[in-house]
């Protein structure tokens, strides 16, 4: 029996290990081991928008051999996903003798998996973590998508997509929509694709293909210089623009005091120091979270909802 002990496990995107370490400290967890990107705690596991994907059960176990891993994993469930950090010829071997996850890429729109999904890795060669429930659905908390690289200006629909695949729903045909900075029209490309109505809003014109899709309204001018008030009632509002935390910040409740919208999908973007005292106030926003994406850098996705009476 091993004697590592394990409460609460992270996986940070690559890059923003310290940033989750930072948000995970101001909630009172203390990280006891780094495993690559793999954050591990004796403490009970907290949410964290920065990560990834959250592992809510780890267990250690000793293994004896290649067989003795995989039996011990299919005695519990059938779909792991491996995260492999070294071992990685054992690892693979482990992973040869556990039932194929279907994870073929994602044809958007699209809901998420739904059958449960454990994850795995190998702390060293004879030590065996596991976590038969997590927070995300997909293999590293990273969906794939078929993309498409002809319609869309940029690949900016792609962080829309996966925003959009976590929710489990998005705009419909004869919805209203805003896509708020939206130049060069990667988001309103890709809500448009979707039958929706949706007036972009930006001082640059949006590229010419997206401009003459035929359910796309161009309106120019700051999205932070228009209220609420002065533009047509949306059901949903998006956001993909480059600007300070606090000044997006300013937008969002501007926009949910408004009571003018039942959506909001804005990215907050972070330049320089992470800004964690405004992540606290996003989260303080009764009816939203933030959480971040695969397709996010130094970013998180605020997510709100009307609240229904």
């Amino acid at each position: 029996m091993s004697t590592l002990s394990f409460k609460s496990a992270w996986l940070a995107p690559e890059g923003l290990e310290s940033v989750m370490e930072q948000d995970l400290n101001r909630r009172g967890i203390t990280i006891e081991r780094w495993h690559g990107r793999l954050a591990l705690s004796s403490q009970d596991s907290v949410y964290c928008p920065w990560a990834l994907d959250i592992w809510h059960q780890p267990e250690v176990v000793e293994i004896t051999s290649i067989r003795h891993a995989a039996e011990t994993l299919r005695a519990i469930q059938r779909n792991w996903s491996l995260y492999a950090v070294d071992c990685f010829r054992r690892a693979s071997l482990i992973q040869e003798r556990l039932p194929p996850v279907k994870a073929a890429p994602l044809v958007f729109p699209t809901v998420p998996p739904s059958s449960p999904l454990g994850a795995w890795t190998l702390l060293d060669a004879g030590t065996l973590l596991f976590s038969a429930t997590k927070s995300s659905p997909f293999v590293n908390g990273t969906p794939e998508f078929v993309e498409d690289r002809i319609g869309p200006p940029s690949r900016a629909y792609l962080k829309l997509w996966e925003a959009c695949t976590r929710l489990g729903y998005w705009p419909q045909p004869g919805e209203q929509c805003l896509d708020l900075g939206a130049t060069p029209g990667g988001w309103t490309w890709a809500i448009a694709k979707l039958g929706s109505t949706v007036t972009a809003v930006d001082r640059a014109p949006l590229d010419p293909k997206v401009a003459a899709m035929p359910t796309v309204q161009f309106h120019q001018g700051s999205a932070f210089g228009l209220e609420p008030e002065t533009l047509p009632e949306a059901d949903w509002v998006f956001s993909d623009i480059i600007a300070y935390p606090k000044r997006l910040l300013a937008l969002a409740t501007r926009w949910v005091n408004s009571g003018r919208t039942k959506h909001l999908v804005l990215t907050v973007k972070f330049q320089g120091e992470t800004d964690h005292e405004t992540v606290a106030a996003f989260e303080a926003i009764p009816g939203g979270h933030l959480a971040h994406l695969a397709q996010n850098k130094h970013e998180l996705t605020f997510f709100w909802h009307q609240p229904t009476n």
